[in-house]
């Protein structure tokens, strides 16, 4: 039995993700006002261009996609395939190819299909997380970032790669700090600074040595920390540094201190001054 899923979400208004399982439907040809990726999780289809240009689509390839590009994927003799697509807004690509290099408007890719198993395994990753209401936006919008990143730099030749120019780091570094109840996106930081959101992501992980979002889950577990050491109990706890539920906290304190909120707060011992 087929089955489709579509998400959004509306913070993240540039990208639109879609899972079909057991799908044997045909499509004519058409087009789209976005860059999409699509990849086949099950089965094969026959992935067409134009009228010309067409290859076969498995598993462990990525079907590229320009804006208001003709094509059409339909299944070989009626074989049912399952698949995942990904419709990117031609300006928030655009922001990324410019964090890359130095181009006045969106390039295309020259080619029609990736083989490529890690980044076909990444793009399944990706969009698994897109799905998940529980995933933090800011660790969407980076992951999407990083795959457009890894798409663009295999498949567009552009003029001339970008020159990184200094920010102001230590301002995001902050901000990232602060309110750690509230769902950030790295264009809603950006904009407080008046930069490209993928620009300053590339300048801050050179300089950090991490992601932002990664800096943010960082200054979470500290702030639980301090808050468990005060005898907070775990479920505020949760919900004062940002995490969804105790499990999530649970899952991440853990991973990073490799005890539990628990066991971290059981076994604190303050020495008085």
């Amino acid at each position: 039995m087929s089955s489709d899923s579509f998400y959004k979400d509306p913070e993240l208004s540039f990208a639109e993700g879609r899972y079909s399982t057991g799908s044997s439907r045909d499509y004519k040809a058409h087009m789209h006002s976005t860059f999409s990726i699509g990849s086949i999780e099950h089965g094969r289809v026959e992935y067409r261009v134009g009228e010309r240009s067409s290859v076969l689509l498995a598993p462990g390839s990525l079907a590229l996609i320009n804006p208001e590009t003709l094509h059409s994927c339909n299944t070989l003799n009626n074989e049912w395939r399952s698949y995942y697509m990904l419709h990117l807004d031609v300006d928030w690509c655009l922001q990324v190819q410019r964090s890359l290099w130095q181009v006045g408007s969106f390039v295309p890719t020259d080619m029609i299909r990736i083989d490529d198993d890690p980044l076909y395994q990444k793009y399944c990753r990706v969009l698994q997380c897109l799905a998940n209401r529980q995933v933090p936006r800011l660790e969407k919008e980076q992951l999407l970032f990083e795959l457009a990143t890894d798409v663009f730099s295999k498949s567009c030749r552009p003029q001339k790669e970008k020159e990184i120019v200094p920010e102001s780091i230590e301002s995001l570094k902050k901000r990232l700090g602060e309110n750690l109840r509230q769902d950030l996106t790295l264009v809603s930081l950006a904009g407080e600074l008046g930069a490209n959101p993928y620009t300053l992501l590339r300048q801050f992980k050179s300089s950090a040595g991490i992601t932002p979002h990664a800096y943010r889950m960082n200054c979470r577990i500290e702030q639980a920390r301090k808050c468990l050491q005060q005898g907070l109990d775990i479920a505020d706890t949760a919900s004062e540094c940002g995490y969804f539920d105790q499990s999530h906290l649970h899952r991440y304190f853990k991973a990073a201190t490799t005890v539990t909120p628990k066991e971290y707060q059981v076994n604190f011992i303050q020495y008085a001054s």
